[in-house]
């Protein structure tokens, strides 16, 4: 039954109770629950691989956000801007790109003289950041910030912005294909202003423990409670404060049990002050898990599953989550996910919700 209302759906569109039919082909081997998230837009397909999603927030009509979804194409990839209904914004789309890994979004950042909203995005096969400025997406890298002092066995993939609460100065943190287990994986650079209009990068810090064992890819940080949590895939979710100044020392651990393969793409869900949800990817189980943002039995690091959410997407590495309303459709915000069919899925949070819920009572019950 899924497989025929897939097939008799409209193009780009999920079938009530199913996703496209691309997904549906892709996952037919997997076991199909009751629980299973369905979403309820599928986007246009990018070019070649999609990988990692973002959200631009409107700063007045909430219904006319953005979604911005990476290309790793090697050489015809890029950075692609969808509106909430899963349309391609070919005007504000940047193509062709080479091998376009991780986005982040940052509004309302001060760099210079200037207030603005950026996303910054790793151009993997040219060892540079690329920034552009919202919504237009107009470049303002000056052709791309290099990091890693152009290492090519560090070449960038993962990102993350940490926008510091008090003064708006923001930091790219960044991670690449591989790098050094002795606690200095990733590393933090302030975006500052550069000539003619330009942003060019200042690294300000190296840290990061990495087991040595895959490569850290996603990254995200918690603005607000100033921490920044990142993936070392097949062992489990780090966790350190975000300031550049505040030391290498690793708070957490954990997700170390129960993630079928690789610990893939983070995001955090806000539903109050310094409280909420953290997702992360699990990759290969094709599903969410669901730890506190705000830890557990009064420890702010100990950072207990949730919940376990099968979903739609396949092979998911990047996610990206907002709690900000997004129109009569998106009350609560939305989770988008990248899926192996070179699209993105977006989910109503209240779906999750109501996941997160059940799951939770059922584990009372237990």
């Amino acid at each position: 039954m899924l497989l025929l209302l897939a097939a008799c759906a409209p193009a780009d569109q999920p079938a009530p109770g199913a996703a496209d039919s691309a997904a549906v082909t892709a996952s037919a081997a997997l076991p199909l629950v009751a629980d299973t998230l369905v979403p309820i837009v599928i986007t246009d397909s990018v070019k070649v691989d999609s990988d990692d999603p973002a959200i631009w927030l409107h700063p007045s009509d909430p219904a006319a956000s953005l979604i911005l979804g990476t290309d790793k194409g090697d050489t015809d990839g890029g950075v692609y801007v969808f509106s909430l209904d899963g349309r391609i914004d070919r005007q504000r789309s940047v193509t062709p790109l080479q091998r376009m890994n991780n986005i982040d979004i940052a509004q309302r950042v001060v760099i210079g003289t200037d207030t603005l909203d950026i996303a910054v995005a790793t151009e993997r096969n040219r060892l540079m950041l690329r920034v552009f400025a919202l919504p237009e997406m107009r470049p303002i890298d000056g052709g791309g910030i290099p990091v890693f002092d152009g290492d090519t066995t560090r070449a960038p993939m993962g990102v993350s912005l940490y926008r510091r609460p008090s003064d708006g100065t923001v930091f790219a943190i960044v991670g690449g294909k591989s790098g050094p287990t002795d606690g200095s994986y990733l590393w933090q650079y302030r975006l500052v202003a550069g000539e003619n209009g330009t942003v060019r990068g200042e690294r300000v810090r190296a840290f990061g423990t990495f087991s040595g064992r895959k490569e850290i890819e996603a990254i995200t940080v918690d603005d607000e409670l100033g921490y920044v949590y990142f993936s070392d895939e097949n062992v489990g979710v780090r966790k350190y404060f975000a300031e550049p100044d505040s030391g290498n020392r690793e708070l957490a651990l954990f997700a170390t049990r129960g993630v079928v393969e690789d610990h893939e793409g983070l995001a955090i869900y806000e539903t109050g002050a310094g409280t909420g949800y953290l997702l992360l990817s699990d990759q290969q189980g094709h599903r969410v898990q669901v730890f506190a943002r705000e830890g557990t039995d009064g420890d702010p690091h100990r950072h207990e599953p949730l919940a376990v959410i099968p979903v739609r997407a396949t092979e998911t590495d990047g996610l990206e989550v907002t709690a900000a309303p997004l129109g009569d459709r998106f009350p609560q915000g939305v989770l988008v996910m990248m899926t192996n069919t070179a699209r993105f899925h977006i989910y109503d949070w209240r779906d999750v919700q109501r996941a997160i819920d059940q799951a939770r009572l059922g584990s009372e019950r237990r």
